[in-house]
Order: C-alpha cells, then structure tokens, then sequence
C-alpha cells in the first residue's frame, strides 16, 4: 500500500511536532516541508528535527510549487497565520494544487463567524479543485467547542453551555508572548490595544458559532472582553518575563445572547508561570439542562501537543471528506490513530503515488 503522503508548510513548533509525531506512525509520510525561515532552507528535515527515522529526509525550501504537487502529496498541514484573511492567499494556492488542506489558523476553525465571504471562497475552490480544507487545533478545534458539543449528545435539552480553559503560556514562543502582551506595562497594553497588537486569545467567536450550529441553538448577540492579568511578582518563561507590576497574560471572555440571556459563556485566563500565584490549569465544561453535564480536566491538555496531535490525527477524516471547506462538525470523532493511517482511508480516496 502507499503511504499517505504529507507535506508541511511552516516548520517553527507546531510544524516541527507534527513532523516528529508522523514519523512515529505507520503509513504516513513526509514528502516536503517550506518555511520562510532563513535559518532553516536548505536543511534536511532531520538536522532541524534533531533526530533520526526511516522515512528519507526532506529538504526545507521556500517554495511552496516545488513542495507540493498533486501527483505527489495527499494533504498539507498549513501551520501558519492566526486569522482567515493572513491564510486565504496560501489556501487558494493549495487548492489550486489540488490537495487537501489542515490548518491550526484559529479563525479557520469556523471562518464563516467573521469572514462569511472568504469562507464562501474557499468553500468554491475547495469543491472546484475536488479537495476539502477544515481548520483545527486544541482551541478553537477541541476543549472550548467540539467537546461541549460531543457531551451534550447525553442530554435531552441544553438551555446554557459554558466553557472555560485556563492555562499556562509558558511553553510558547516570542509571537505568542507579543500577542498576549507578557511583559508589557500598563500603558504599553492600553496601546497595544488600540494598535491591535496585543490580540489576546483567536477564537472565541468561531467557538461559539460551533456550538451554535452544532447544538441548534439561536444566538442575536455576541460580545467579547479582554482583561490585563498583572503579576505581583517576577515571572520568567523560556520565552518571556513579566517583571512584577506588569503583565503575565490576559484573561479573554465572551459571551452569545439569546433575547438577553447568556446562553454560550466562555472564560479563558492564560499566563506565563500560572502556578507561581497559585493559579492551577485545567480544561472544564459546564452545560445546563436535562441532564446536567459538568467536566473536569485537570491540569490543562497541553495546548502545543493538543494542536499537533489534532491536526495529524485529522488526516484521514479530510482526504475521506466530501469536496468542501469543513468543519469539526461535519466529519467523524477524531481520536488517536495507533495503528496504519492508510487502512483509515476509504477506498476509492486519492492517495497520491
């Protein structure tokens, strides 16, 4: 049988976790890596990973027409961008190319909460170049959507859900300390905010929209909050400090309305060192009705490992999936793949030789 054929656009973390998890599984293979990253192009993909394996070694380029062909990749695990509009351009190239797509893009978890246009775009592309596109990752893609609505499937009515993630920002890189304003004063947060610097948590809108659709609920009102979480004391991460006084992470909030209630609420507090302040991650969710569903996981599913682990354990479902821009609703149960990744594919799929 021929192995299902991966290749890897972006090769920081997420990028390079993916690779390493493919080549501990059986009947997945990589067959090309870009990245823009000076320091990594003209590497072999071993050298970079710091490891060994059967599979040949790939060498890292920055361009993507030499790295993917329809002839010789089945799906693309696009690690790049946060936002929908930052994607589309490589999207549209893939599907152009004629392969199926998996991106950790937050926003493409469910584009259609806040780009119903280019979600109508891709869908297009998607259907004409034969190939589906679905957007996943640990949040949005699993604790804060997906699973609320895979819990309630044990209750005869929900009438609220409320999803809550708190987590340590510790284990991430410089983009992601930027982006939650680790370190920054006060007023260099107030500005941050008007500039759109400090973004704090993508995918609180695309979250509830899942669960809205997923669960039939009707919402008529969406807000969204974003509050400094400043330290007391000094806190250092691999790829950050907040000195005391200034801030260690953001606590993001949001909440769907239905004629004034709160029907869809959603916490999530993330900063560098949670545990230095007695603050203890975890992953919950609460859904009211009949009956009651309340869930627990403690400590928090590590968001670095969660990601990877969800976009590799997807492949299958997408190269299964009819032609289309997907979501987690419409294909089946992810889960762990421990066995052959090409007894998963239906026959009669295309699986590139």
């Amino acid at each position: 049988m021929t192995n299902v054929k991966v290749a890897i656009w972006g090769f920081g973390a997420m990028g390079q976790g993916m690779a390493r998890m493919i080549l501990g599984k059986t009947g997945a293979e990589i067959v090309g890596i870009c990245d823009r990253n000076a320091a990594r192009q003209g590497k072999g993909m071993y050298e970079v990973l710091g490891a060994k394996g059967d599979q040949p070694d790939v060498q890292i380029i920055n361009d993507i027409d030499k790295v993917v062909t329809s002839k010789g990749c089945d799906v693309v695990l696009l690690c790049t961008d946060s936002f929908t509009a930052k994607a589309f351009e490589k999207i549209e190239i893939l599907a152009n190319k004629g392969v199926n797509i998996i991106t950790i893009a937050e926003e493409m978890s469910y584009p259609a909460a806040q780009q119903p246009e280019l979600a109508a775009k891709i869908d297009e592309l998607a259907k004409k170049n034969g190939i589906s596109v679905l957007g996943t990752g640990i949040n949005p893609g699993l604790v804060m959507d997906l699973l609320a609505v895979v819990l309630s499937a044990c209750m005869t009515d929900v009438t609220k859900v409320m999803c809550k993630r708190v987590n340590s920002l510790s284990p991430f890189g410089p983009t992601v300390m930027r982006e939650q304003g680790v370190g920054l004063s006060m007023d260099e947060f107030n500005e941050g905010l008007k500039n759109h610097t400090v973004a704090g948590h993508v995918g609180f809108a695309e979250s509830v929209a899942m669960i809205a659709e997923g669960l039939g609920i009707e919402t008529d009102e969406f807000k969204q909050q974003m509050v400094p979480i400043v330290t007391d004391i000094d806190r250092k991460s691999p790829y950050g400090f907040a000195a005391a006084g200034n801030l260690a992470g953001v606590n993001m909030t949001a909440q769907a309305y239905k004629d004034g209630k709160v029907v869809i609420d959603m916490y999530h507090p993330q900063q560098i060192e949670p545990e230095m302040v007695g603050v203890a991650t975890g992953d919950y969710v609460e859904l009211t009705g009949t009956p009651p569903v309340s869930m627990a996981i403690k400590p928090e599913i590590d968001g670095g490992l969660g990601t990877i682990a969800m976009g590799v354990n997807c492949i299958p479902q997408v190269i299964n999936a009819d032609p289309g821009l997907i979501t987690m609703l419409d294909i089946p149960v992810p889960r762990a793949i421990m066995g052959d990744f090409r007894k998963l594919i239906k026959e009669g799929k295309k699986i590139a030789k």
